[in-house]
């Protein structure tokens, strides 16, 4: 009985290179001379080119890019080498998720102007050191957000989308009793309009009534408390302060 043993998939190397627009076009042609020089010199015969030109490294997608890494993810690079980091991504970010997918798919990364490749000690060191920006960015950008929102709090600007709808107005008819057909045609407004108002304005009723109770309460307490002083012959002190002095 004969038995085939399927044979694992080589994987190649892709080498990418971009230009931010198309007037640059000598920039990419000197980046992909550089990459296959680098092929050559390291007799690396299996690789394939991905470019993008006129394609800004601000972009998280890009034509060639997007094929390169869908590459990576079905397992068929081994080494993506690039010109320079900046090539590949211009944000930290993008950079560290670039990376983690390779780590992921045991793709190696190199960059020829930097010299860094992550097979190596210096590499992994660079990776750690990358992460570690990328968090402080992430990090820094929080912090700015809810500094210009507690800013803008601060100064009665009102955050998110402006309300069109009239709340007063669907208020009353829900309180009417009418449907939400009828209370959106005569506030021109959607069905969704009239049910997030009627969450809110049942939420106010709750919260009034909560305080209301809050307060019957408290003057129950007071009153029982007038009661006991009474019966055990206590002074009962009001609390209004001018009544306690005689009047001249």
């Amino acid at each position: 009985m004969n038995t085939s043993t399927q044979e694992p998939k080589k994987r190649r190397t892709a080498i990418y290179a971009r230009v931010s627009t198309a007037d640059q076009k000598n920039g990419l042609e000197a980046q992909i001379r550089a990459l296959r020089v680098f092929c050559e010199q390291n007799k690396i015969e299996e690789y394939e080119l991905f470019a993008d030109e006129n394609q800004s490294g601000t972009k998280a997608s890009r034509p060639g890019l997007d094929r390169m890494m869908k590459a990576v993810e079905s397992e068929e690079i081994e080494t993506v080498v690039v010109f320079a980091f900046s090539r590949f991504a211009r944000s930290v970010s993008h950079m560290l998720k670039g990376l983690e997918v390779f780590k992921k798919h045991k793709t190696n990364f190199i960059s020829l102007t930097e010299k860094i490749d992550l097979n190596t000690s210096l590499g992994h060191v660079v990776f750690v050191i990358i992460s570690a920006i990328a968090q402080l960015e992430r990090d820094l950008i929080a912090e700015r957000v809810r500094n210009g929102l507690a800013n803008a709090k601060a100064k009665g600007i009102r955050i998110g989308r402006e309300r069109k709808r009239n709340s007063v107005l669907i208020e009353s008819l829900l309180e009417a009793g009418l449907s939400y057909r009828e209370i959106a045609r005569i506030a021109k407004c959607s069905h969704g309009s009239v049910h997030a108002q009627k969450k809110e304005y049942i939420a106010k009723k709750v919260a009034a009534e909560k305080l209301k109770q809050a307060e019957l309460e408290k003057s129950l307490e007071f009153a029982a408390s007038e009661v006991t002083a009474t019966a055990s012959g206590a002074p009962i002190v009001s609390e209004n302060p001018a009544s306690t002095h005689p009047s001249l």
